[in-house]
C-alpha cells in the first residue's frame, strides 16, 4: 500500500466536504471505491463523471495502472463549464 494524496476539485470537493485527503491504497480503483464508500452517492455520481489524474498524467481505463508509489497525487477533477 502507498500513501496518496487525493486533491479533489470543484464539485467533487463540495461533494466530499474535502478539498485534500490522505489514503492508503495501491491502485486508484482502490481510492475510487474508498472514496464513495466514504462520501456516499452524490460523491459516487461527480466522481463517475470526473476525470483522474496521477501525477499530473491521465488515468485511463484500467484504473490498477499505473501502480501507485509512496508519495504519489490523485486528482479529480469533475466536467467544468466554460471555455
Amino acid at each position: 500500500m502507498a500513501s496518496v494524496t487525493v486533491r479533489l476539485f470543484a464539485g467533487a470537493a463540495a461533494a466530499a466536504g474535502y478539498k485534500e485527503i490522505d489514503v492508503e491504497a495501491d491502485s486508484v480503483a482502490t481510492i475510487c471505491d474508498q472514496l464513495r464508500e466514504q462520501f456516499g452517492p452524490e460523491f459516487a455520481r461527480v466522481l463517475n463523471a470526473s476525470s483522474l489524474l496521477v501525477d499530473g498524467i491521465t488515468a485511463h481505463r484500467d484504473l490498477d495502472l499505473p501502480e501507485l508509489s509512496n508519495g504519489a497525487t490523485v486528482d479529480v477533477l469533475p466536467p467544468f463549464a466554460g471555455g
